[in-house]
């Protein structure tokens, strides 16, 4: 099984729905899913925002954390998590930005991705948030597919996590 259907089926057995919010991946967690037969209602929504001004705009990441933080960080990643789950009301958000190719202009090597992911508790707890960076080796294409294998198969990990209450007092249990 692959790990798209791995996910899509855990989602599905608990009546979870994923939102996506995706830079350098540009789509494919979300197209992995939508994949799967018979997990289309698994899918609530997948944005794609690949230049910053789509960051800011239509996920509301303020310019200050970008400038900040840069844009391949778990901190904008994050904030593109908080965005698409407040859009979507998903139960599930799942973030990614990095780099895949030599030449980023504040040096961050090639390969590099950040993710979040944003699991929202029953009630009226607060979700509990993750955040990782990893580093995938290979051509443009292979790193995308790779971080976007990465993010799926981290969900069920961090569902897990947050149902047994593994978080701060405020929901988040940054990773």
């Amino acid at each position: 099984m692959t790990p798209a259907e791995e996910t899509a089926h855990y989602l599905q057995r608990r009546d979870l729905r994923l939102a996506t919010a995706e830079s350098c991946t540009a789509g494919l967690i979300a197209s992995a899913i939508a994949d799967v037969p018979g997990c289309g209602g698994t899918l609530k929504c997948a944005i794609v925002a690949y230049s910053p001004d789509a960051k800011e705009e239509i996920l509301g990441v303020d310019p200050a954390l970008i400038e900040r933080h840069g844009l391949t960080s778990e901190a904008v990643s994050l904030a593109m998590a908080r965005g698409v789950l407040r859009i979507s009301g998903a139960d599930v958000a799942v973030a990614n930005t990095g780099v895949t190719d030599d030449g980023a202009p504040d040096g961050t090597p090639p390969g590099t991705q950040c993710f979040a992911w944003i699991i929202a508790r029953p009630g009226h707890q607060p979700p509990c948030e993750y955040t990782e960076t990893q580093r995938f080796a290979g051509d443009r294409s292979g790193i995308r597919q790779a971080a976007s294998e990465w993010a799926l198969q981290r969900i069920a990990h961090y569902h897990t996590l947050a149902c047994a209450g593994d978080g701060n007092s405020d929901g988040t249990a940054i990773a």
